[in-house]
């Protein structure tokens, strides 16, 4: 069975903010000595993303339903 891919529109602060999320956590993991193979594909996949226009609807929580 096929995993569900997840996809997420970021603006470039908070795409910066989540790489520099990521990074900070990878070094934690260094310093404790364990590995960061998950953080390392993490970081290249968030800075690698391609850019994509998107018309994004945003909606009042109260009256969405």
């Amino acid at each position: 069975m096929k995993e569900p891919m997840y996809h997420i529109a970021l603006d470039d602060n908070e795409q910066s903010a989540v790489i520099q999320s990521l990074n900070d956590s990878r070094n934690a993991r260094i310093a404790e000595g364990n590995p960061t193979d998950i953080y390392d594909d993490l970081i290249l996949k968030f800075g690698n993303a391609p850019y994509r226009k998107v018309k994004v609807i945003e909606r009042d929580r109260d009256n969405a339903r």
